[in-house]
């Protein structure tokens, strides 16, 4: 585990309720929620992103602890954000290289944890694809990778979330029935390695142990997990790391994301937040597209605060405190 210097208390204490639970808000998507935006019809796509995340931050960060955003498009919406959101900013190039094996990582190139810190970020957050089971040489790079990242963000003393995102080489269909049979041991087994002190993680972001659409009581389809499983799954996770860690949404609806944590609740897991976003605000993409913004912004001022406000009532029954 990273050394928590006083000052990087202090900023992971920005990024929280006072509770010391992390209710952050997602929006750093940019491949993803571009293609979002195309579909619906959206012609000029990047000044459409900028002025989506600026609504995201202005009508929610009132009801978030901190907000993750993105250096190429959110910046403007960094500067609308409620004065008591801290500020999250991701620090990888979006997406990943298809044609290449092995989903190798990028940094942004014009910045580094300086510059996101004298623009006012609180905290880096980089996104790593990470299969445990990839051969040492492309997993090796990745590693090295993370000490880089980590180093930099001792050297500026700002914590380090690192969110793993875990796939299989050989099954490209991560909602399968197939990957959920594996998903366990791809999430855990890398929370392990994460979790060693020479990568200087401050606070993970992961996945939850289980696809929830394969637990009994949860699916209508094939059972992979009985609820016994998946909560033993949930422990185990929790136990794997002394580091703090928060769940991401992964997209799902709102309402399975808050009913899967309470069930991670109810399993034993310690887990300490969210950074939650497709989950949130996912449907006023199309409203923001095909009815305009004035119609957006209704949406989450609405829908998107009970949404929010929803999660954060979840959160203060089945999260744990950080610190």
């Amino acid at each position: 585990m990273a050394i928590l210097t006083a000052t990087k208390k202090d900023l992971l204490k920005r990024l929280s309720t006072s509770k010391g639970i992390i209710s952050a808000l997602a929006i750093d998507q940019r491949g993803s929620l571009k293609k979002m935006l195309e579909s619906a019809g959206k012609s000029d796509v990047d000044a459409a992103l900028t002025e989506f995340k600026v609504h995201i931050s202005k009508e929610l960060t009132p009801f978030a602890s901190s907000i993750l955003l993105d250096p190429e498009y959110g910046w403007d919406g960094a500067a609308v954000r409620d004065d008591n959101a801290g500020l999250l900013v991701a620090y990888e190039e979006t997406g990943y290289d298809a044609t290449e094996p092995g989903r190798l990582p990028d940094l942004l190139p014009n910045w580094s944890a300086r510059r996101l810190k004298e623009k006012g970020a609180d905290a880096v957050k980089f996104l790593l694809y990470y299969d445990i089971d990839e051969s040492e040489e492309i997993n090796d790079q990745k590693h090295a990778f993370v000490e880089r990242i980590g180093t930099e963000c001792v050297a500026e003393d700002m914590p380090f979330f690192l969110e793993i995102v875990t796939y299989d080489a050989d099954n490209e269909d991560v909602k399968s029935e197939a990957y959920a049979k594996v998903k366990p041991h791809k999430v855990i087994e890398a929370m392990k390695v994460f979790s060693d002190e020479r990568f200087h993680v401050d606070v993970l972001k992961v996945e939850v142990p289980v696809n929830m659409a394969f637990v009994e009581g949860y699916t209508n389809g094939p059972v992979v997990y009985t609820k016994d499983e998946a909560s033993k799954y949930f422990k185990l996770q929790s136990e794997v790391s002394n580091i703090p860690f928060i769940f991401l949404s992964a997209g799902v609806s709102a309402e399975l994301f808050q009913q899967t944590l309470l069930f991670a609740k109810d399993a034993g897991s310690t887990f300490n937040g969210v950074l939650c976003g497709r989950a949130t605000w996912k449907d006023s993409v199309a409203i923001f597209s095909e009815q305009g913004e004035e119609k957006a912004v209704e949406w989450l001022q609405t829908q998107g605060r009970k949404n929010i406000e929803e999660l954060n009532t979840v959160l203060e029954r089945t999260a744990t405190p950080w610190f």
